[in-house]
């Protein structure tokens, strides 16, 4: 019976929590839910006693009851081993669509190339990328109130622009001052979050991480003025966090529950409403600005996403300075979770896979600055270290799930198989793709320079001819099709200037190489906070503090 099942299911899971010593969060869930199977084992032994009279429906409602309580407990169960249940679905299902169940919503996945392209192909007002970053980002409890339309481009798309083309062509511009802030400011995060001993450097990693990327993603975002705000930058580090968490609340509430709690969470952790209205004078100033260049004023030259997201609005119907605060703030949300986590995600890997370490060493000493003059555009500009973060991404991604469509809808897919109602979400098993040996060579090992030409390599036998900003059906990391991710290359440029400071400045290693690197909480692979990295300088001087 599927309560037996159960049953050794979260017997296992309770087993290998009590080995990895993790009983926070995990044991509280599964002694709640020990509980809930112990009531559905007795429940089981009720129904299977009755011998269902003719015209009685006891036992009918009993088994119903039954069937209902133990979905919700595997929907549940989701929340915890998100990546894991879609593994092994993706594996059962030989490629197919399949099912998963969250406790907020029902999920459909597809991994075919023609399934992918068909959800990209579904007109936005049946499937809805923004109506799933709606349900995910919970906007309206957490972006001060904004709730953005479920349809793409009702408002305009400018930012589409602003981060695929006037972001990109600004990199030559921008990488160099990325370059100077990441080396000093990581010297002194080490500093101010290191303990010093025996002349190397401990560090709690991730949360340092975060600190680098506010600060290097504001000046690429906001310009140099905003960066000197210490009350902005610290709400723009908090806003991060605490959009995390209240989305996760909120969309874990009953529906009549989420207004009163979302409401209050949005009241009580406000750096979403200091994010915003640190943002109001400067935002107000360029369109001031703005007006006063198309009457003929000399006005100051400003190259950054607010002046873009400004000047690519709708002509018709201009944005307000709230409206254009609302779409950075979105924008900010997204990539400096993303960076930040797959970041240090390359950096364990660089720990734990010390050779790679002096090529592409050798690679920056040598290209860095042609990378830098050229914005990190051309697919050869860095081909090593873009193998590995790609490389690293794949094995350890962020999210394993991609191509999010919420049905605004009724839908079903051409193949027949599976339907959405409105409110289910279509979308691919990214994290499952990335381990398929359909598409990549000993996909379970890492080999960080798969995706490089094999004459620079000639031994990986894995390669496959990529650069780290495209995208296709087997690389899903960026979205697809019309749908992919505009910032990538961006994006792309800025965790290779990341990556290469901290490759050319220090030598580094994990302080506890074998223990569990990060938590799993629905689809994502959320970096531990208290793991260590021992950085040593290599230039000694670095090292300045008793």
């Amino acid at each position: 019976m599927l309560g037996g099942r159960l049953f050794i299911y979260l017997s296992a899971l309770w087993h290998r929590n009590k080995h990895e010593q993790h009983w926070s969060t995990d044991s509280r869930f599964l002694g709640a839910v020990s509980v809930l199977i112990l009531l559905l084992l007795y429940l089981d032994g009720v129904v299977g006693s009755f011998k269902e009279p003719k015209g009685k429906p006891r036992a009918t409602f009993i088994r119903n009851l039954y069937k209902f309580v133990s979905k919700r407990i595997l929907a549940w169960g989701y929340l915890f081993n998100g990546p894991g249940i879609i593994q092994r679905a993706y594996r059962v299902s030989g490629g197919g669509p399949f099912e998963i169940l969250a406790p907020d919503t029902r999920m459909v996945f597809v991994s075919s190339p023609e399934d992918i392209k068909e959800l990209d192909r579904a007109p936005d007002d049946v499937l809805s990328l923004n109506g799933a970053a709606k349900h995910m980002l919970q906007p309206v409890y957490t972006m001060n109130g904004f709730n953005w339309f479920d349809r793409r481009g009702v408002e305009g798309v400018g930012f589409v622009r602003t981060l695929r083309s006037l972001l990109t062509q600004n990199l030559p511009q921008l990488l160099p001052d990325l370059s100077r802030l990441a080396r000093v400011r990581w010297a002194e995060l080490l500093k101010k979050k290191g303990t010093l001993r025996d002349g190397a450097i401990h560090a709690p990693v991730y949360p340092m991480m975060l600190d680098l990327v506010v600060l290097m993603n504001a000046r690429s975002l906001f310009g140099e003025d905003l960066i000197k705000d210490t009350r902005f930058m610290t709400s723009a580090l908090s806003y991060v966090e605490e959009t995390l968490l209240t989305a996760k609340i909120v969309k874990l509430l009953p529906r009549f529950l989420a207004p009163a709690v979302g409401g209050f969470l949005g009241w009580a952790l406000r750096s979403h409403k200091t994010f915003f209205q640190s943002l109001i004078p400067a935002t107000e100033q360029r369109i001031e600005e703005t007006e006063r260049k198309r009457l003929g004023h000399t006005v100051p030259r400003r190259a950054d996403c607010i002046q873009w997201i400004i000047d690519t609005a709708p002509k018709q119907n201009p944005w307000s300075a709230e409206r254009v605060i609302y779409e950075l703030m979105a924008i900010w949300f997204g990539s400096v979770h993303i960076l930040s986590t797959t970041i240090v995600y390359a950096i364990h890997d660089l720990c734990l896979h010390p050779e790679y370490v002096e090529p592409l060493r050798q690679e920056l000493e040598t290209c860095y600055k042609e990378f830098e003059r050229t914005g990190g555009r051309d697919a050869g500009a860095l081909p090593l270290l873009d193998s590995f973060l790609k490389e690293s991404a794949r094995l350890t991604p962020v999210e394993s799930m991609s191509v999010r469509r919420c049905a605004l809808q009724p839908y079903s897919l051409s193949t027949g198989t599976h339907s959405l109602e409105v409110g289910d979400w279509a979308c691919a098993p990214s994290g499952a793709i990335n381990l398929s040996a359909m598409y990549y060579t000993s996909p379970d090992e890492f080999s960080g320079f798969r995706f490089v030409p094999p004459f620079m390599v000639p031994n990986d036998d894995g390669w496959k001819k990529r650069d780290g900003s495209n995208v296709d059906s087997s690389w899903l990391m960026w979205g697809t099709g019309r749908m992919a991710c505009p910032g990538r290359y961006y994006a792309t440029a800025f965790m290779k200037t990341v990556v290469a400071q901290l490759l050319l400045d220090y030598d580094f290693k994990l302080a506890e190489p074998d223990s569990k690197r990060w938590i799993s909480w629905r689809i994502a692979k959320i970096p531990k906070p208290w793991t260590k990295v021992v950085f040593v300088p290599r230039n000694r001087e670095y090292i300045y503090w008793n």
